[in-house]
């Protein structure tokens, strides 16, 4: 049967921590008594992290995974998604497994009148313990959001909860990758007029990014571009 929750976790090259976190998140998870899944979307690791997957697996059934050879964060969140079965669906980092976004989002979309929870780091009451160039770099990009697709919100990447039926056919839309499609995923979600909430998190990450921050502009440039011509010009 179908559990009720699925969290979807992109990791690349986290054996030092995939097996703690996931440890962590499981015992939380069982402590509220939830029926859930934890679904692994491993892309293009190059160390352990594959072979640490596997046993964590075979020793838990609610977890599993798949292997993706590219390194591609949006790839393998979307991948996950849509192998996602449960009836609420959380995307969530393996650095961060903050339960008490679960606990605060989770009521909303239970309640209903909310399609989507989305885990600011920039709204208001929020807290945001990573380095300056990191906090600006956020604000940068949802700002250029904002100007060039009318973005309402302030933040699109990171954690997120939303119910599986109502998004799946926005995830099918979507059509850039990397960092910038968890951007165009909750981008699309306000456009079609979906029920979407912002909701601020206390964000302390358990270790410094995979990827340089600089590494990542030029992908980040060339698919706000690509996006911005799918939405603005061929209005897709």
């Amino acid at each position: 049967m179908a559990p009720y929750l699925s969290i979807v976790i992109p990791v690349y090259n986290e054996a030092s921590i995939v097996a703690s976190a996931a440890a962590e998140l499981t015992q939380g998870l069982d402590a509220r008594g939830w029926d859930y899944e934890i679904i692994f979307a491993e892309n293009g690791s190059r160390d352990a992290t594959p072979r640490i997957l596997q046993e964590m697996c075979e020793q838990n059934p609610r977890l599993r995974w798949f292997h993706s050879e590219r390194p591609n964060y949006g790839v393998a969140l979307k991948a996950g998604i849509q192998q996602a079965r449960g009836t609420y669906v959380f995307c969530d980092e393996i650095d961060l497994c903050d339960l008490s976004f679960y606990d605060a989002a989770l009521p909303l979309l239970e309640k209903g009148g909310v399609d989507m929870v989305v885990g600011s780091k920039a709204a208001k009451g929020a807290s945001d313990e990573r380095p300056l160039v990191r906090r600006l770099a956020t604000r940068v990009h949802n700002g250029l959001l904002r100007v060039v697709l009318d973005f309402q919100g302030t933040d699109t990447h990171g954690l997120k909860a939303f119910r599986r039926e109502a998004l799946l056919p926005v995830v099918a839309q979507c059509v850039v990758d990397m960092d910038v499609f968890a951007s165009e995923f909750v981008i699309r979600a306000w456009r079609q007029g979906l029920r979407v909430v912002e909701i601020p998190i206390k964000l302390h990450e358990k270790r410094q990014p995979s990827i340089h921050l600089f590494k990542r502009v030029p992908n980040v440039l060339k698919n706000v571009g690509k996006l911005v011509y799918v939405i603005r010009i061929r209005g897709t």
